[in-house]
């Protein structure tokens, strides 16, 4: 099911401040909250979904990228792939922490390890077959290795408080981003903003039997933090082959096979992964026929029995045909006519002259 517009779940405009964004993602998400309704799951899905769209128009940056690109321009093949999770619980502490018994983080610094990290990278069948080394340039960043002071506004527990009205609300301070300390502003190595953006070039090893869709972790790869970094998972996708097509374990390929070959038989070359096999084609071979080639398709990654190729036969028939060519046809036709030759035919036939008989 397609995700409704961000703004339209809010119940605000594209030119709404971030003022008024907040106000009203307060409003909607104490009226679905899961603790005032937790009989009504509708509910709990309309605050997740409040949740996810609140947590990418708070941020300028992912604002911006998703009012030109939508959903998309928020979802990049590099990405905060434990932004959804933490955001949701960031801006949950953030405006209920206290409203319903603590149910954020309370008490001490609310700084957790670094976010993880997502990564997309192709490889081709081969190496997905038999496995390969790659080295990847990775943007991240690392924590300055300057002074860190503690933080003045929330004297180091990560945590502000604020009181509206008889609700006592907590939040994820502001100015140190709930690290409980501050980075010397005039430091000369990060410009102050306490971490180092840089590119790492890391060597992933590709494991044999790898499909698209498998993810590689790599620890303490991802966003780095006070507390720890977050872990890097490198999304793997498989490129699309000249020739096989993959299913699962196994490979399928289509070897064209011409007409006196198919009708004669003959021994032909096809290709696998490891080079060329001869298969033997038995006269009378028709189109699309499967031939197996047992054990030559792909190892699974998690473990079991090597997989098959399975080769199907396309019958080509002659273009372009010479005089020559044409009258030993011609001679051929005629020789088969209502003849034993075409079994296919001859049902085929039988049958449409049953069916007519009715007409």
């Amino acid at each position: 099911m397609s995700k409704r517009d961000y703004y339209e779940v809010l119940g605000v405009d594209r030119s709404t401040s971030k003022e008024d964004l907040k106000k009203s993602y307060r409003k909607l998400a104490m009226k679905y909250h899961p603790d005032r309704n937790p009989d009504d799951k509708n509910a709990s899905e309309k605050f997740k979904e409040l949740s996810e769209a609140y947590e990418i128009l708070s941020d300028d940056q992912k604002r911006q990228a998703y009012d030109q690109f939508g959903h998309d321009g928020v979802n990049p093949s590099f990405s905060n792939s434990q932004g959804a999770a933490e955001g949701f619980s960031d801006i949950f502490g953030d405006i209920f922490g206290d409203i319903f018994g603590g149910s954020g983080r309370s008490g001490g610094s609310r700084s957790q390890r670094g976010s993880d990290l997502s990564y997309s990278v192709e490889v081709s069948l081969e190496d997905a077959v038999k496995g390969t080394s790659i080295n990847l340039d990775i943007p991240t960043s690392e924590r300055c290795s300057g002074t860190w002071n503690q933080c003045s506004h929330c004297n180091g527990t990560g945590v502000v408080r604020m009181q509206q009205g008889f609700f006592s609300m907590q939040q994820t301070c502001p100015h140190c981003r709930g690290e409980g300390e501050m980075h010397d502003p005039n430091c000369s190595l990060c410009g102050g903003g306490g971490y180092i953006k840089k590119n790492k070039t890391l060597a992933v090893k590709i494991p044999e039997g790898v499909d698209s869709g498998d993810r590689i972790r790599l620890s303490g790869e991802g966003e780095a933090r006070k507390n720890g970094n977050g872990d890097l998972y490198i999304q793997v996708e498989v490129k699309r082959h000249k020739i096989f097509e993959r299913d699962g374990k196994h490979l399928y390929c289509e070897v064209p096979l011409n007409f006196a070959d198919a009708a004669l038989g003959a021994e032909i070359e096809v290709p696998t992964l490891d080079g060329k096999v001869k298969i033997k084609i038995p006269e009378g071979t028709q189109s699309h026929k499967l031939f197996r080639l047992n054990g030559k398709g792909i190892k699974p990654l998690r473990g079991g029995s090597k997989g098959d190729i399975l080769v199907r036969m396309l019958v080509e028939v002659p273009v372009k045909l010479n005089k020559e060519q044409t009258a030993l046809l011609e001679k051929f036709r005629e020789s088969i006519s209502d003849s034993d030759n075409s079994p296919m035919k001859n049902s085929w036939v039988k049958s449409a002259k049953d069916f007519l008989k009715g007409f």
